[in-house]
């Protein structure tokens, strides 16, 4: 099981600095990400799992974020120390990733094949721009967008959220990474596009063989996608799991709360509003 380890973090502290001095977030985070496997991060805002994908990606805030120990092995290299040309170069290649609001994540005055092709610039040299724009089309095809000739000229503010969405997804493809890291990617869109953008992300997976760290609080989402569950409170991973046995037999208070908080059309309602009829002399004149 060891050999399909594409992704093992280690022992990773983050501190940030603040006016009242250094304030640690993360405290020691040990996982592993296996090829063509789902790890769901699990746990509520503020937990650290956004500042752990930040440290995968190189992505934290200079100078007042910092990784004060640990490691994130890619594959047998340290990203932790790369220099940052090399971590440029892999950013965005072998590892890529969604983010949450794919309006503040997508450049509003460049159009959408200009920015699948900046990816293609930076990441595929050898591509010459005729060839970069059928790519950004195929792109885009591949992640169920209609007419995606139309859609290469159009701006962020011309699509709808799941749209948008579906744009990230595809820059995040295109250079076929390893692993794709997804920050609460379906968290701003209603449920009927969260399901086909989670659906989606399912059939992308099966047939490139890509490993993902899907971040979310939400369990539902965790059961949908997710093969393994690492839980995150307080800056630490408080449990790891397969899926079903996390959903089978949870071993940590705190995943056992978390469990409690999923809706369920078998819970009573935690309370009934009486609601009165409207008096129509209200709005009488």
């Amino acid at each position: 099981m060891e050999n399909d380890v594409i992704l093992s973090v280690k022992d990773l502290e983050v501190e940030f600095t603040t006016d009242d001095g250094p304030v640690k977030v993360l405290h020691g985070v040990n996982f592993d990400v296996r090829a063509g496997r789902t790890l769901g991060l699990v746990g509520e805002s503020g937990s650290g799992k956004s500042v752990t994908s930040m440290s995968i990606m190189g992505l934290l805030p200079k100078p007042y974020g910092n990784i004060v120990k640990g490691e994130v092995n890619y594959r047998g290299t340290n990203l932790v120390d790369l220099p940052a040309n090399e971590m440029y170069a892999m950013r965005g290649n072998r590892i890529s990733i969604i983010f949450q609001d794919p309006m503040t994540a997508l450049n509003p005055v460049h159009t959408i094949g200009r920015q699948i092709c900046e990816v293609l610039e930076l990441h595929r040299p050898e591509l010459d721009k005729k060839s970069r724009e059928s790519y950004a089309i195929e792109m885009l095809d591949k992640v169920k967008i209609p007419m995606p000739e139309k859609r290469l000229n159009e701006y962020p503010h011309n699509l709808s959220g799941g749209m948008r969405q579906r744009v990230m997804i595809a820059m995040a493809l295109a250079c076929k990474p390893d692993i794709l890291i997804c920050d609460e990617p379906t968290t701003a869109l209603d449920v009927t596009v969260q399901a086909s953008i989670l659906e989606l992300m399912n059939d992308l997976q099966e047939e490139t063989g890509m490993a993902m760290i899907f971040i979310t609080h939400d369990l539902g989402v965790v059961a949908e996608v997710c093969d393994d569950v690492a839980v995150m409170y307080g800056g630490r991973i408080v449990e790891k799991a397969e899926i079903f046995e996390l959903f089978d037999n949870p071993q940590h208070p705190y995943t056992e709360r978390l469990m409690g908080l999923m809706p369920s059309l078998d819970n009573e309602p935690k309370q009934m509003i009486d609601i009165k009829p409207i008096d129509a002399s209200m709005f009488a004149h």
